[in-house]
């Protein structure tokens, strides 16, 4: 079991990565050690992870429209892309956060709805909605230009997996004992989460630099407002049940990943 006090030594950076590419994507890849040494080293190495599956899912979109498809079914696979390459885990995170916080109850019985294996109705709304917003903005960013597409499967997925750095940080509890939030709840010291948040941000609009002085603006600002929503819903949720579950970390993700795109496709 990891040790209930962060651990002020450096991050191990290969077992970080593994840390990182093992829990948040199905890669095969072995994660040898379940510290919060190697935890804090895998939620600073969280936006790389993200920038591989956002990656993946542009190959693809690109790939289908190279083929001829239109920019709808391009959308589609490329928000795809993300849920399998994660088996869903966070939309279940999202779904479950949803029915825990649409519940209204107190928060060891919020935590309870979470746990259990069906969604609610809470859940399949969320779940309907979100995925609708995202295939509905990659499709108007892939209808623009395929490479503006392409920009928004990256951004919006590395601003997703930032925000489980930034969940990650000091002073942000556990809501439970046990459990992947548990695992890596504080884990990350706020300075270091701060510099990989600027890290992104940076390279967002070095993404959108590509377009022009605008687009270097909007695709900064995508990160920025992504993480803004996850931290609003953090908040939330700390306040509504003590802390954040690995239930959470999922639904923050893929609150940053919407908002993303949302705002990659505002102001065309």
């Amino acid at each position: 079991m990891p040790s209930a006090n962060p651990d002020p030594s450096p991050a191990p950076w290969p077992d970080g990565l593994r840390f990182a590419f093992g829990t948040l994507t199905v890669l095969p890849v072995r994660v040898t050690r379940w510290d919060r040494e190697a935890a804090r080293g895998g939620m600073l190495c969280a936006p790389l992870a993200g920038l591989l599956v956002g990656g993946c899912a542009a190959a693809l979109g690109g790939l289908l429209l190279f083929l001829g498809a239109g920019p709808l079914l391009a959308a589609v696979a490329t928000a795809a892309v993300p849920a399998a390459l994660t088996r869903g885990l966070h939309l279940d995170g999202l779904a479950d956060t949803a029915d825990g916080l649409g519940s209204g109850k107190p928060a060891e019985d919020a935590l309870r709805i979470m746990k259990q294996s069906d969604i609610g109705p809470f859940g399949v709304l969320t779940l309907l909605f979100v995925l609708l917003a995202q295939v509905a903005a990659l499709a108007q960013a892939y209808g623009d230009s395929w490479a503006r597409g392409l920009l928004a499967a990256v951004v919006s997925a590395t601003a997703a997996r930032l925000a489980l750095t930034l969940a990650a940080r000091r002073g942000v509890p556990a809501a439970r004992p046990e459990g992947l939030g548990a695992a890596v709840a504080g884990v990350v010291p706020t300075g270091g989460a701060l510099a990989v948040a600027a890290g992104v941000v940076a390279a967002a609009g070095a993404g959108g630099a590509f377009f022009g002085a605008y687009d270097i603006a909007r695709a900064a600002l995508a990160v920025l407002a992504a993480v803004t929503a996850a931290e609003l819903l953090l908040r939330h949720c700390t306040r509504r049940l003590g802390g954040v579950t690995g239930d959470v970390f999922g639904g923050l993700a893929e609150t940053a990943a919407t908002t993303a795109l949302v705002v990659l496709c505002l102001g065309r």
